[in-house]
């Protein structure tokens, strides 16, 4: 199934039958991405009485507890209430749109004499500019090892705070990238970097956010996209989540 619509005075096509998945299935068990020192994810049976939530040991139906890490197991999107103590910081408040225009690029992290890999504003001044709502990040190498990586204590590769506050001005509104976090893994608590995007302290962007930890394949070319951005209705500032993209054709 194709759409036709029109987005800035553009006209597209996307076909609807072609999605491009670029979230990280979440696994029982370590074979999953982990940062921050998080557990790992389990799936645990439903036991009561004579229930078992467990068809493989002779349950009538699957029925088990999921614990997860939303910001330390997998693809998650995030909002401004990651960093604040705001009533209304929550990603179910927050994200209440779900298909936006995305650009996709490809980049290199560039290493520091201080042995830190860091995006820089170089990288992506010369992104190209078609009303992009969203930006998705990947980074070199693109290695299938992102799919189970551990990064807690390993000092991963991270945005200058530069580059998110560029973002903002250009009206980017949801950035989504490879990374475990657009921030330094230890930076003293500063998270320049999520500050800078969302605007705060005094101009706060409440409808933005980031997503974390997706792994779009080498098959899946740089260029426009219109993304969709699947979450759970959850009231917290984080939210597993699904975005899946579809190519788009300017008419």
């Amino acid at each position: 199934m194709k759409i036709q619509f029109v987005h800035k005075g553009i006209t597209y096509i996307a076909d609807l039958s072609a999605p491009l998945d670029i979230s990280i299935p979440i696994k029982d068990g370590d074979q999953n991405p982990n940062c921050y020192y998080s557990r790992d994810v389990r799936f645990e049976v439903i036991r009561s009485g004579d229930f078992l939530g467990d068809t493989r040991q002779g349950g009538a139906v699957n029925h088990k507890e999921v614990l997860i890490t939303p910001h330390g197991n997998g693809t998650h999107t995030e909002c401004f209430g990651h960093i604040t103590s705001a009533d209304n910081g929550t990603i179910n408040h927050c994200l209440r749109e779900f298909h936006f225009i995305a650009q996709l690029v490809t980049v290199e992290p560039q290493k520091l004499e201080n042995g830190d890999q860091v995006i820089t504003i170089n990288d992506l001044k010369k992104m190209p500019d078609h009303g992009t709502e969203a930006l998705i990040v990947r980074t070199l190498p693109n290695d299938t090892g992102k799919l189970i990586r551990n990064y807690s204590g390993t000092n991963p590769p991270y945005f200058d705070p530069e580059v998110t506050e560029f973002l903002r001005k250009k009206d980017v509104r949801h950035l989504l990238t490879d990374l475990p976090s657009v921030d330094r893994e230890e930076d003293g608590g500063a998270v320049k970097a999520h500050h800078n995007f969302w605007g705060l302290p005094n101009q706060l962007s409440e409808t933005s956010t980031i997503t974390e930890l997706i792994y779009a394949r080498d098959t899946i070319e740089d260029g426009l996209y219109l993304l969709n951005l699947q979450i759970i209705s959850l009231e917290l500032d984080v939210s597993p989540s699904k975005p899946v993209l579809f190519k788009l054709i300017r008419v």
